[in-house]
Order: C-alpha cells, then sequence, then structure tokens
C-alpha cells in the first residue's frame, strides 16, 4: 500500500508533498518540509502561491495560512507560527473572526467556493485555532478567535459537513478540555440528526457536489479524536475498509469535490493520498 502510493506521489506530486511523505513514512528531516512551506510565505506573515491548491494567486489568505500551520505542527516547527498569528489579526473582525477568503483573492484564479466576504467565517476561524493551539502558542488574536469560536460553536443549531469538520478541527485541540468533550457530544448528536456523514449512504448534503459527503473517518480521522466516539466500531471499522479499497490502481487515493482546473487534481490527489495513510497507520492498518 505504501509503495504504491510512494510511486504515485513521485510521478504526480509537488516539491511539497514529496518532502512531506519523506518526513512522515521515511524518517525524513523536517527542515525541507519547513523550506518548501516558507516559500509560500509573504512578506506580511501570511502565506499565498497556491499552498492551498483551489487558490492559484499570490495574496495572502486565511485557508493558505492555516495550511502552512498545520505543516508547522506536523514537523514540530511552532517558531514559525507568530508571523502568521499577526497576518491574521490584521485581517480579524472585531469580534474575532475572519473571512472565509479575502478581498485580494478576486485578483487571480480560485475555485469557485472561494466565497469574497468579509464577515467572520466559524469555517475558517475555527480551522485555523485549531491549528494554533495545536501548536501550543500564545497571541491576543488566539485568544479571541478562541472565544469567538466557543461562542458560535456552543449556539451551532444547523450547519454543513465542512463546517462542523472545522468546528471538531477546535474542539480536538483547544485547552478546556471538559468544556470541548460536552461541546464534542453536542456536535456530534447535530452531525448525525442533520445527515453530515456518510454511513455509506452517499447521499451528498444539499448544494455539495454527487459524491462529495464527509465519512466518519473524515471527522475522527484518529482515534483520539472527540468525533470516534460518535460512531459505533462497527461504523469505523466499515468506513475503514472502504478508505483501504478506495486506493486507486496507479497508487493514490481521490477526492469528491469537483476538479476545476486540471493542476489542481494532482495535487489534491497527492495530498489526499498522504492523508489516508495517516489516517490508516493512526487505526492500526498501515505499519
Amino acid at each position: 500500500m505504501i509503495e504504491r502510493a510512494r510511486t504515485f506521489l513521485w510521478h504526480h506530486a509537488r516539491v511539497l508533498e514529496q518532502r512531506r511523505f519523506a518526513f512522515l513514512f521515511d524518517g525524513g528531516p523536517a527542515e525541507p518540509v519547513v523550506a518548501a512551506v516558507l516559500a509560500h510565505r509573504n512578506a506580511d506573515g501570511g502565506y499565498g502561491h497556491a499552498l492551498e491548491p483551489d487558490g492559484r494567486g499570490p495574496s495572502s489568505q486565511p485557508l493558505h495560512t492555516r495550511t502552512a500551520l498545520e505543516l508547522f505542527a506536523e514537523v514540530g516547527a511552532p517558531e514559525h507560527a507568530l508571523p502568521a498569528c499577526d497576518f491574521l489579526a490584521s485581517v480579524a473582525n472585531p469580534d474575532g473572526g475572519v473571512p472565509n477568503a479575502l478581498g485580494t483573492a478576486a485578483e487571480h484564479p480560485r475555485a469557485p467556493w472561494w466565497v469574497i466576504d468579509e464577515g467572520s467565517d466559524l469555517l475558517m476561524t475555527g480551522l485555523l485555532a485549531g491549528a494554533l493551539h495545536r501548536l501550543g502558542v500564545e497571541h491576543p488574536w488566539l485568544d479571541r478567535a478562541t472565544e469567538f469560536c466557543w461562542d458560535r460553536v456552543e449556539n451551532l443549531t444547523k450547519s454543513h459537513p465542512y463546517e462542523a469538520n472545522a468546528c471538531l478541527v477546535f474542539l480536538d485541540r483547544v485547552p478546556d478540555r471538559p468544556r470541548a468533550e460536552r461541546a464534542a457530544a453536542r456536535l456530534g448528536e447535530l452531525v448525525r440528526e442533520q445527515g453530515l456523514v456518510d454511513l455509506g449512504e452517499g447521499r451528498a448534503h444539499e448544494g455539495y457536489a454527487a459524491g462529495e459527503t464527509h465519512k466518519p473517518h473524515d471527522y475522527a480521522s484518529r482515534p483520539d479524536s472527540l468525533a470516534r466516539r460518535w460512531f459505533t466500531d462497527e461504523e469505523m471499522t466499515r468506513d475503514l475498509d472502504a478508505l483501504v479499497a478506495a486506493q486507486r490502481e496507479d497508487g493514490g487515493w481521490t477526492f469528491p469535490w469537483p476538479v476545476w482546473t486540471p493542476v489542481v487534481e494532482h495535487e489534491w490527489r497527492s495530498i489526499v493520498t498522504i492523508e489516508a495513510l495517516l489516517t490508516l497507520r493512526a487505526y492500526g492498518r498501515i505499519s
């Protein structure tokens, strides 16, 4: 399984994903991963240049910055987080939330779901706050963002899969664990009641492309995630079996959302291939 994935990545992946695979599965060094990420950094401390494949322009954007922070956390490089925090503070709203995409994204190609809106976005703020809590950094903006997320998550009555997943990312990493456990239990009930998880039915949520669903492992990518409590052992076993079977003949996995420009297909497939391997390793399906 891993050898087939390695072949796929050598054929199709960016340098970043090749370096990341080497770090995660071959005992490679962290420094090349950090260098590849820093190549996407701008003078304002944020990240751009298609670090997240669906935003093709150079401008600093919240989602690119979140991707950088998660990669720094993965390789143990928290020293690069504070400039990104300063960037996020500069684009945040008074309530601490950040927009989904900044107006500067309009100047270059981007996926249609990169919606430019000045309002505070729970999805984006939750992802960013979760990444920074994973890094263990302290910053005044993170304090405000955390309070923003608590207020929105604890009062959530309707959601969609990507937003619910972002809430879970925040709850899995925020320091107040008793409060997070209570909020996650409530969120899990909402996810199941509103059909935000695909337990084998294959029905996409309203507004999503056919087949674009969130499976149990998309929420509970690790057995120590709070979302693991949302699913029975039978549901997780069936889902992980399906994830193993989803590896394609070329060695890679694929993704369920639309390919809006050709270059993103191999970029995203390389990313989701690494994520699939990490999930399967976390659950003991591969060594």
